[in-house]
Parts: structure tokens; C-alpha cells; sequence
């Protein structure tokens, strides 16, 4: 079929541990790659990974913050939809592709195979470095804001930021965060057919999680927001020098699409799905379609408690500035003179963000794992080995260590810690634009679709995916404070910049004369 990537044969890099022929190993073999790995998830357990991997629980009340400075409510209320129909055209983009070339290799084996011979090395080796870059800051950005929330919590445990309550420095934020993913790392060092199990259960939790927080904290909630104020009040009191309604609808709109990402994890959990031209592609739209119906209830929900902006991103609460978190401590401190019940609700929480990364390690793995089985990744013939459960164990641990080093910018700098982690977006955006683009440019018309196919408006989609995707890299960009200093300059671009300049310049010094 003229694959331009590096075909491994038997032997080579690593053992193969060849099992049971079926339909799924036979068109992986057509893709020019051996099973290696257990094949033993459903949809339902391929639904589960994505679904934990984009956790609304764990965007949203990661960056409740940003939503409410920017715009409050009507940002948060009306700027989810519109994201998520969005993202939801990207999904479907990525799921038509998906179920034309079902390995775990996913978006840098995709545009690889739709640029043909000439094209392909390096539009593969372009997508697949912003791929798994993007996969690490998520992974770090997740286990980071844990270990903040943990942080947190023990604060309004021991008393509150008003009561003596304990602050954790820097230092015991990052050890929190080298705890959680040393975690993560064991837990998936474990057979497939165990984190099958926890990823259902992580799916669960999110959706139960959610739906007892929307409902609980403001009926317990003393003080109530008005529909008016859900529905119509749009906050410009921001204290950054942004006074346009526009910008700072637009600056709002992060909080959603940092949410709605990581669903690419349903196309690198392919090799491991049974029927993966079929379920790969369903794991991709459902956990992007339920996560956008729960995520906008949750919001709904939470900002019926909301009374006094100001106050809960003001650095003085109890929270330290924590909005959700104030949130939660007053809703019942309020009713019941304690925010025990608060704390607990924070834990639902904090639970929902651990399966995230948990599940962000699962996918970080699975792309470490094909992209070193082309031998794209220095040292690859290591990073490939799997493990006698079929389990890519070395790559498992490089992912987790990666993300501790990214986080060790914040010992530095927050400056320089947001930079790194802004990739997790916008990185990994244009590393799902890419494969799109070549589908309906390059292959509009050599283009053989799979199982699910999208019909007479693939193209359509996949342009309007394209265009969403370049509109927030450049809204995603813009200043988000004035004046501009060093301190509050939005350092994106350089990051996305660094990382592009860096990608294509190893291609042209090194990697052109043996990629193939």
C-alpha cells in the first residue's frame, strides 16, 4: 500500500508475542504491523479510557477560574455549546479516519498514509512529535492540578487560608505530583485487562460525580444565583486591562476546549479494541457527545451556586483563590457551619482527576509505543518492548517521568510552567488539524474510508475542523493581560513555536535521511 513509515518485521526491535488471528489482526497486518498486544478491550472499555481522559470534572474545575474572570456565567453557559459542537465536528473528523486505519499509532500513521510516498515521512514525523508532545503536557497538566487540588484540600482541612490553615509550598506541590505519578505509572504497568476494569469504573465515577455535584452543592447552598444571573451576566471585571466583550468572551472560551480534548486515546487504544474500525471510531464521537451533554449540566449546576465572583477568585478566601473549591467550603459552612461536607465533594473531585491521568498515562504509552516501533524516538528499540502481559511497560514509565520533568518548570516559574503546559491544547489541536488537512487536500480523492465513513460530507466537516482548529490556535494566542510584561505575557506561540521549529528542524538535520 506504499507506507511510507518504517515497516517492522519479525525479530526486530522487540519479541513479538503473535496471538489469535482475527479480522482485526489481519487488517493490522495490511497496515504493515504484527499484533503484539492484548487485544481484549469492547467499546465499552474504549469508550471508558477517552471518556476519563477528557473528564469534565477535571477541565472545568480545573479552569473554573478562567472561565469566571472571563466572562462568568454567560461565557461558561453558551461558550460550551459552542465548543463542543465544534470539537464534536473535529471528533467526527478523526473517527472517519480512525476506522480507515485502526492502529495505535493513530494521528501521525494517519497522516502519514494520506500523503503518500513523497509527503508522508515527514508529515508523519510533524504530527506525530506535536502528537505525543501534546499527550505528555496533557499528562502533566492533569497530575499537576491534582496535586494543587490535594494541596487544597489540606488547606481548608487544617483551617482554611483564613484560619491558619496549612499552605503547601512549591516543593510539596511537585512531590505530590511525583506521588501521583509514580501511581499512575504502577497502575498501568498492570495487564490490560485490569485497567479495562478501573476505566469503566473511572467512567462511572465521572458521570455519577457529576451529576451528584450539580445537584447537591446548590441545593445545600444557602445562597443561591438567580436564573438571570446563570443565564445573562456576563462579568467584565477581570483586573487585567481587558475591557472588550468579544476578547473576553473569547479568552473565556479555554476553560472549554482544554476541557474537550485527549479523544484522540480512543485511536491509540485501537490495537487493543476488538472490531477497531468500528469501535475505535464510536469511542472517539460518544465521549466527546456525552461529555459535552454532562459537562454543560455540571456548569449549569455549579454556577446556580455562584453569588459573588470577586470574592471566590479573590487570593484571600479560605481556598487561596480556588473558585470551585470556595464554592464547595461555603455551600455547606453556610448551612451546616462546617465545610466538611465541601471537602468531601473536593474529593469526588480529586478521585475523577486521578483516573484522568491515570487514563492520559494509558494513551501517552500507547503513541510512545508505536511511534518508537517506527523508530521515530531516540532509543526506540527500548521504548517499544513490551512486557509478558503485552503491555508497553518502558514507554508506561518514559511517560510518566516526562511529565514529572515538564512540571519541574514551576519550580522556576509559573510563567514558564503555563507556557509548557499551553501545548496541551493548542499542541495537541494542530496535531488533530494535521490528518484532517491531508484528508481533504492531499487524499480528497485517493481517500478509502473504513467502516464509519461520513459520506458526501467528510470534506465539508474535515474543512470546517480545520478552520475551528486554526481559529482558536490564534484566539488561544492573544495576550490574555495588559500591560504586557514578562509575567503576563501569553508565552503559547513561543512555546507551539518552539516546538515547531524544533520538530522541523531535526527532520531536515537528521531524521529525512532515515525515516521512510
Amino acid at each position: 500500500m506504499g507506507t511510507p513509515i518504517r515497516v517492522v518485521a519479525v525479530g526486530d526491535l522487540a519479541p513479538y508475542h503473535l496471538l489469535k488471528d482475527s479480522g482485526d489482526d489481519s487488517r493490522l497486518n495490511q497496515l504493515g504491523y504484527k499484533q503484539e498486544l492484548s487485544r481484549s478491550l469492547s467499546a465499552v472499555s474504549n469508550f471508558s479510557v477517552t471518556f476519563s481522559i477528557i473528564s469534565v470534572l477535571t477541565g472545568i474545575n480545573t479552569l473554573y477560574n478562567q472561565g469566571l474572570t472571563f466572562g462568568g456565567p454567560v461565557t461558561m453557559v453558551y461558550g460550551w455549546p459552542i465548543v463542543g459542537l465544534f470539537t464534536f465536528l473535529v471528533g467526527l473528523s478523526l473517527a472517519e479516519i480512525c476506522s480507515a486505519y485502526p492502529t495505535s499509532g493513530g494521528l501521525y500513521f494517519w497522516s502519514s498514509k494520506l500523503c503518500g510516498n513523497r509527503w508522508g515521512p515527514f508529515a508523519s514525523w510533524l504530527t506525530g512529535w506535536f502528537n505525543i508532545v501534546g499527550q505528555w503536557a496533557v499528562t502533566t497538566s492533569v497530575d499537576f492540578s491534582l496535586a494543587q487540588l490535594i494541596s487544597v484540600i489540606i488547606l481548608l482541612s487544617t483551617g482554611g487560608k483564613n484560619g491558619g490553615g496549612y499552605e503547601a509550598s512549591k516543593y510539596v506541590v511537585i512531590a505530590f505530583h511525583a506521588g501521583i505519578l509514580l501511581l499512575h505509572a504502577t497502575i498501568n504497568s498492570l495487564p490490560i485487562s485490569w485497567l479495562s476494569f478501573i476505566g469503566q469504573l473511572a467512567a462511572a465515577w465521572n458521570i455519577l460525580g457529576v451529576f451528584v455535584l450539580m445537584i447537591l452543592v446548590p441545593l445545600v447552598a444557602t445562597e443561591g444565583a438567580s436564573a438571570e444571573f446563570v443565564f445573562t451576566h456576563f462579568n467584565t471585571d477581570n483586573e487585567v486591562g481587558i475591557g472588550s466583550s468579544l476578547y473576553i468572551f473569547v479568552l473565556g472560551l479555554l476553560m472549554s476546549q482544554y476541557t474537550l480534548t485527549g479523544y484522540d486515546a480512543s485511536a491509540h487504544m485501537t490495537e487493543e479494541t476488538k472490531d477497531a474500525d468500528i469501535n475505535g471510531p464510536k469511542g472517539i464521537i460518544s465521549s466527546i457527545g456525552i461529555s459535552v451533554i454532562v459537562g454543560w449540566g455540571y456548569i449549569l449546576g455549579i454556577t446556580f451556586a455562584v453569588t459573588d465572583i470577586p470574592k471566590l477568585l479573590s487570593p484571600e478566601n479560605d481556598a487561596g483563590g480556588y473558585a470551585i473549591a470556595e464554592i464547595f467550603y461555603q455551600a455547606f459552612k453556610s448551612r451546616y457551619g462546617s465545610g466538611v461536607g465541601g471537602i468531601v465533594c473536593l474529593g469526588i473531585i480529586a478521585v475523577a482527576i486521578f483516573f484522568c491521568g491515570m487514563s492520559s498515562i494509558t494513551s501517552n504509552s500507547r503513541m510512545a509505543y508505536a511511534f518508537s516501533r517506527d523508530g521515530a524516538m531516540p532509543f526506540s528499540e527500548f521504548w517499544h518492548k513490551v512486557n509478558k502481559y503485552e503491555v508497553p511497560i518502558n514507554a508506561v514509565w518514559l511517560s510518566a517521568f516526562i511529565a514529572f520533568c515538564m512540571a519541574l518548570t514551576s519550580l522556576g516559574s509559573l510563567v514558564a510552567f503555563q507556557a509548557m503546559v499551553s501545548i496541551a491544547t493548542i499542541g495537541l489541536y494542530i496535531a488533530y488539524a494535521l490528518p484532517i488537512f491531508f484528508r481533504v487536500t492531499l487524499a480528497r480523492k485517493s481517500f478509502s474510508p473504513g467502516p464509519f465513513n461520513l459520506g458526501k460530507y467528510g470534506v465539508l466537516i474535515g474543512w470546517i475542523s480545520v478552520l475551528w482548529v486554526a481559529t482558536i490556535s490564534i484566539l488561544f494566542s492573544l495576550p490574555v493581560a495588559y500591560p504586557i510584561t514578562d509575567q503576563t505575557l501569553n508565552y503559547t506561540p513561543v512555546a507551539v513555536g518552539g516546538l515547531l521549529i524544533l520538530t522541523v528542524s531535526s527532520w531536515f538535520l537528521s531524521a529525512r535521511h532515515w525515516l521512510k
